[in-house]
């Protein structure tokens, strides 16, 4: 806690100096959580020890009231004996009065552990409070921690891809880009002039096939020999 109070006690303008200069905030929260954990140590301590002396207090308290009823039976049986006869009445008036004395310090001894046992749980009172907001001033930085580790985790990858892409060169890019689709063009035309050349050496096959072929020759002459076979040349009717 004492990293946050040393923060808090200087002025506004110094803190957020000192908040910006801050190159890890994840190492600072992390010491901070250990600061309030170390003063929640402390507190602890403080309590049972506070506590001890509470209890010792009222266990004062109870025993300075037994011994104030002591005193206050034996002034009563002492007089008692002395108007009875069995002690000198002088004697027995001035062990009363002694009794009396001892029976009122004991009174004195009761308010005193009273209001120390008082003070005690007050002090103690506070202590807890202490504690209970140290405890939930923990948990609610542990939570921080997380968040804010998730948080660095996401602005450091934010920051390096900005990064990057701050030191492209724009004008580099479009030159880039345009070489591109320059190549791209350059594929495609290459590409249709590759199919050209392989359907004009298709035709040029064909033409050159169907000119040299003798199917279509040779057929038409055995159809001329199967007509005059049959006696169905053209000639003949």
């Amino acid at each position: 806690m004492n990293i946050f109070k040393r923060l808090f006690k200087i002025g506004e303008a110094e803190a957020n100096s000192a908040i910006d200069k801050m190159e890890d905030p994840i190492k600072l929260t992390e010491q901070g959580i250990r600061d309030l954990k170390q003063d929640l140590e402390k507190n602890l301590e403080a309590l049972a020890q506070v506590k001890a002396l509470a209890i010792r207090a009222k266990n004062d308290q109870e025993e300075y009231l037994d011994k104030k009823e002591d005193y206050h039976n034996k002034a009563i049986l002492i007089l008692k004996k002395g108007q009875s006869g069995d002690m000198d009445k002088t004697e027995s008036d001035r062990l009363a009065r002694e009794a009396l004395v001892k029976k009122e310090e004991a009174q004195k001894h009761v308010e005193r552990s009273e209001e120390e046992a008082k003070k005690f749980n007050e002090n103690v009172a506070q202590l807890e409070r202490n504690i209970q907001t140290i405890k939930s001033n923990i948990s609610n930085w542990e939570n921080e921690l997380r968040t804010l580790k998730a948080r660095v985790k996401v602005s450091n990858a934010t920051k390096s891809l900005n990064k990057q892409m701050a030191e492209i060169d724009s004008s580099s890019t479009v030159s880039m880009l345009e070489r591109m689709k320059e190549k791209v063009a350059q594929e495609e035309a290459l590409a249709e002039a590759y199919g050209d050349i392989a359907g004009a050496s298709k035709s040029i096959d064909e033409e050159l096939e169907k000119a040299a072929s003798t199917t279509e020759a040779k057929a038409e002459d055995d159809l001329s020999k199967l007509k005059n076979q049959l006696g169905l040349n053209d000639d003949k009717k």
